[in-house]
């Protein structure tokens, strides 16, 4: 077989961008020095994306998930790959920078070995690094920005803003930066960003007359090359997170809108044409199958960590569908070349952040400083130490959620214990101390209220079928919200392949079944209902971790799963 110089040099990109070794530099790819030795660009326009960085503005550990199930048209598909299944996908090396860049695999030692990943100095440094290879790329920020860590929430987000304004930050949608409230966004899109960077979200509209809140999409001129950025806030907004936040705005999908932005933008010059959007891979796929026209959706809110597009068919083409991970980890680079006013080709690399390969950019670092200062004593408060890794991410349970769970439990005196199924929260290593800041990585909302309820057997299975529904819906545009509510003190199957209602079975106390007619205690935190009112969790599991002081290693509550053998999505 013979193969034009062309496709050969699109062989060593693709191997390049997996880290696998090349002629000649195999020594260098090993240490990692080649990582972010892009090719020269190909192409007119350079894209620049991340994601769900979840206010981490300093190196962290994060662990992907061991679980992530695909059923229905997902069985089996990108993002619904985990562990070997997912190198094997991806043609990943296995014990590489790359496999603990998107793997849960041999976590403990990789991350030792590896170090930490992401923080925006040195996120700024590698931005800095492709811009200047690639004058003129737009710097692009999928949403949930403003959320995650203790100094975003005590600072209302100001931390994150300047970090954005700093880092380059040209365009950008949202999701958590809602839960600060209507009247904080409107200031900062005023303030803040009026003439640096445009907030897009062309589905959010106003109760009223829907009328838009937001520029539904910017045209920008890039080497000649007139490119639309569409935007698309997370569009469960007021369902996944407190109503009254929002109380005056819709959200929602809006096909029919996209596809007149789409449309309107195709009029008006728009030779390539891209949704930057906060609504989940799986929901991206089915959108992408159903609009057309839009050549590239650099996706984000699921947080997947996905290493090529996913070309998705419709009726007038094709669209690219992409996510970019989380917690900073990674930056997307796509180089799109346009040609006689259509997209003919784009090269996508997901580079991983290697806070140890990449030095800090000084102008950054220097910010992070500042706007810690007034927090450094509070957030360095050593708590406890844990003797086992304690992570968030995966369909059902991690330890740092059990460890949630049983702090509730103890503390609140109940029996069974709910957490939300957030994906946000830092990565803590055995033997590591356990200080505030870490704490508040897993717990800083706005609403972080903890309760106990009364609950009748048949609401809890209710409540287990609800979000078991939102995530496991066959239909992606019905998956509402994050992963499967974590459950303390009570065990259950769950059968995902079924439908809403019969997904949940054997649920127990105890070793006995819980009874439909019967009550129990329940303690849970961050409750969506407005006037909810409590201790706030950070200081319920701060208080129930000062008593331990060591932490033992947490043994996750995972349901028994039932129908999902041989699943790559479970590992």
């Amino acid at each position: 077989m013979s193969i034009s110089r062309r496709e050969f040099l699109q062989m060593l990109a693709v191997a390049a961008a997996h880290g696998m070794p090349l002629a000649g530099r195999a020594a260098e790819t090993q240490r990692g020095d080649a990582l972010y030795d892009l090719p020269g660009p190909r192409g007119d326009v350079t894209l620049l994306h991340f994601t769900d960085c979840h206010a981490q503005l300093l190196p962290a550990h994060f662990r992907e998930p061991d679980v992530n199930i695909g059923i229905a048209d997902a069985l089996g598909r990108p993002p619904h790959l985990v562990g070997e299944a997912l190198l094997r996908h991806f043609r990943i090396a296995p014990k590489t920078r790359l496999a603990h860049a998107f793997t849960y695999l041999d976590f403990e030692s990789a991350a030792r070995n590896f170090g930490r990943v992401g923080g925006f100095a040195h996120l700024a440094t590698l931005v800095k690094q492709v811009r200047a290879q690639r004058p003129g790329a737009l710097l692009l920020d999928g949403g949930d920005s403003w959320q995650g860590s203790a100094t975003a929430l005590w600072t209302r987000a100001q931390d994150m803003i300047d970090a954005a304004k700093l880092l380059g930050v040209d365009i950008m949608t949202g999701h958590w930066e809602f839960t600060y409230g209507a009247a904080r966004v409107q200031e900062v899109i005023k303030k803040d960003f009026a003439g640096r960077i445009e907030f897009i979200a062309q589905n959010v509209r106003t109760t009223d007359f829907g009328d838009p809140v937001f520029r539904s999409h910017v045209i920008r001129e890039v080497n000649g090359v007139s490119v639309a950025i569409i935007g698309q806030a997370f569009p469960y907004t007021p369902i996944a997170n407190p109503r009254h936040f929002v109380p005056e705005w819709t959200f929602g999908i809006q096909e029919e809108s996209l596809q007149n932005v789409v449309d309107e933008s195709r009029a008006n010059g728009a030779q390539a044409v891209v949704l930057l959007s906060h609504n989940g891979m799986d929901v991206d796929v089915k959108l992408a199958s159903r609009v057309t026209g839009i050549d590239l959706i650099l996706g984000g809110h699921t947080h997947d960590a996905v290493p090529e597009p996913v070309s998705v068919a419709n009726r007038n083409g094709a669209t690219l569908v992409t996510n970019a991970g989380s917690n900073g980890k990674f930056l997307a680079v796509a180089d799109l070349e346009v040609r006689g006013g259509k997209l003919r080709d784009c090269r996508y690399r997901l580079l991983p952040v290697f806070a140890n390969l990449i030095k800090p950019d000084p102008e950054m670092a220097a910010l992070i400083r500042r706007v810690r200062a007034p927090y450094a004593e509070r957030l360095s408060e050593r708590i406890a130490v844990t003797e086992g890794l304690l992570y968030r991410r995966g369909n059902f349970t991690g330890t740092i959620d059990q460890l949630i769970l049983d702090a509730l439990m103890e503390v609140k005196g109940t029996e069974i214990a709910f957490s939300p199924g957030f994906r946000w929260g830092t990565t803590i290593l055995p033997g590591e101390t356990i200080t505030l800041e870490h704490v508040m990585d897993q717990t800083a909302v706005t609403y972080p209220y903890t309760t106990v309820t009364d609950m009748s057997g048949e609401t809890i299975k209710n409540i287990l079928e609800d979000v078991c529904d939102n995530l496991f819906n066959p239909d992606p545009y019905y998956q509402q919200g994050g992963d499967m509510v974590r459950v303390g003190g009570m065990h259950y199957r769950c059968d995902p392949t079924q439908k809403i209602g019969a997904r949940i079975s054997g649920m127990t106390l105890n070793g006995k079944s819980i009874e439909a007619g019967k009550h129990y205690k329940v303690a849970s935190w961050a409750p969506v209902a407005e006037g909810a009112s409590g201790e706030p969790a950070w200081e319920v599991v701060a208080r129930y971790l000062r008593a331990k002081r060591i932490v033992r290693p947490v043994t996750p509550n995972r349901p028994d799963l039932i129908g999902v053998r041989g699943n790559p999505g479970i590992s």
